[in-house]
């Protein structure tokens, strides 16, 4: 746990903060003293393009504020480990059309395994304090919400849930990503033992097609036995940012690779359950209402389409992540917080608003192309849990299908027979226990109207 310099962080971020709804039409004030001004409800989303960095660390209710409403994400506006059910009690509730920044903090950094002290943990790695988030200090330290079980829970801190007016049952959300800042300048990049694509498996099996020795992280160093999280011997690599890009050690020298950010779990409610931490509702598997899809196509400029299961949709958005290779393999991406910002906008049946088939599918959407999302057991954790990535491939061809047909008019076999000669078919993520595949269908291949 962190130690009593942050006592009194709560009353002074509450105090400097205001409450909940604090900034629903804001400006901030940035590093330079002026004034952030706050996207107009119709503004198109921004073309992707290089990581804009903040001079300053973005501490809750300092720098730049590109949203109408300004959401942080202190103790009683998160779940840790677990995503809003049906009926959830809202934390901020705004207009369709209207745009949010939401203060993610990631969960590396702040878990069971990591000594849950953010403070610690990252001065290890040369981070000082006044370069830690407070609303990770405090997360780390006050979030009660549920009794952690680092074994059973999802590592997720989740944001949310946000009302939507208008949004009913039968609805499609339209989450646009305008803008994503990374609120520090590093990250972390994480193997759990039992977890990622080169997993041990229960009672000390082996993956079909490697060998005992090719689990990572190695089995020799799988503490959990010990019942005792931070002699699991999983593995967390920091990763610090210079200038738009992460920065590793390899062999002698170093690996640099760009940033892309974007936000592993978008969502809305999905689930019925009575308790906080019911296992349907937990962070980790993505499900038919979004979640963590782990598309790392949907950075700033894209659009997420989202099925409605509940009044007001219930939005939420969290495991930030400033660059994921395709398929996640190790389990994580390099994760860090963002300043998130999205315009949410309810589509309603019949309106042309939204894809066909995001009525039933979360659908993605870039300036370049469509993206028909595949699962492979999209009913989450509440039915026991399917991994099977030609399920999921399975999905996202049937999904690409109707859309061309029913949205594009094509012939269904003319269809398939182009998907198979110029459609791209990725893995989104193989470590989510329900795993995702996702089409890339390019626009450019179609001729207007």
């Amino acid at each position: 746990m962190v130690s009593g310099e942050a006592g009194n962080l709560r009353d002074a971020l509450v105090a400097g903060i205001g409450r909940r709804n604090f900034l629903r039409a804001a400006t901030a004030i940035g590093a330079t003293g002026t004034a952030a001004t706050a996207l107009p409800a119709n503004a198109a989303p921004s073309p992707a393009g290089p990581v804009r960095m903040s001079r300053e660390i973005l501490q809750p209710g300092t720098g730049p504020v590109d949203g109408e409403h300004y959401l942080r994400s202190l103790p009683e506006e998160v779940r840790w480990g677990y995503v809003p059910a049906l009926g959830s009690e809202p934390v901020l509730r705004m207009r369709s059309g209207e745009t949010v920044t939401v203060d993610t903090v990631s969960h590396e950094g702040i878990l069971e395994d990591q000594g849950r002290d953010p403070v610690g943990y990252f001065a290890r790695h040369g981070v000082p304090r006044e370069r830690v988030l407070d609303d990770a200090v405090l997360i780390a330290r006050d979030y009660d919400r549920t009794a952690r079980d680092f074994d059973a829970d999802g590592p997720h801190v989740i944001t949310g849930p946000i009302h939507v007016d208008g949004a009913e049952p039968g609805d499609v959300l339209k989450v646009d990503m305008l803008s994503m800042r990374p609120r520090v300048p590093y990250g972390v990049i994480s193997s759990r033992h039992g977890k990622g694509a080169l997993p041990s498996l229960p009672d000390d099996g082996v993956p079909a097609g490697i060998d005992r020795a090719e689990i990572m992280p190695p089995v020799g160093t799988d503490g959990r036995d010990t019942g005792d999280p931070t002699r699991y011997g999983n593995v967390s690599v920091f990763a610090p940012i210079e200038g738009d890009r992460g920065v590793l050690p390899a062999g002698s020298g170093r690996v640099r690779f760009p940033l892309d950010p974007f936000m592993g779990t978008m969502g809305v409610a999905f689930a019925e359950a009575a308790e906080l931490d019911d296992p349907a509702l937990n962070s980790v598997p993505p499900t038919l209402g979004g979640g963590n899809i782990d598309i790392n196509r949907l950075v700033v400029g894209s659009s997420l389409f989202l099925p409605v299961f509940a009044e007001g949709a219930l939005f939420y958005a969290g495991d930030a992540h400033m660059a994921m290779g395709g398929g996640e393999v190790a389990l994580t991406a390099m994760e860090g917080s963002l300043r998130a910002t999205f315009r949410l906008t309810v589509c309603k049946p019949g309106s042309g608003d939204a894809p066909s088939v995001a009525f039933r599918y979360p659908f993605g959407e870039t300036s370049d192309a469509w993206i028909p999302v595949g699962l492979s057991d999209p009913d989450g954790a509440q039915h026991g849990q399917g991994g099977d990535l030609d399920v999921a491939m399975r999905r996202a061809v049937v999904n690409a299908l109707d859309f061309l047909e029913h949205d594009r008019g094509m012939d269904r076999a003319v269809a398939y027979a182009y998907l198979s000669a110029a459609a791209d078919f990725e893995l989104s993520q193989v470590v989510d226990k329900t795993v995702g595949v996702h089409g890339m269908i390019r626009k450019d291949h179609f001729d207007v109207g």
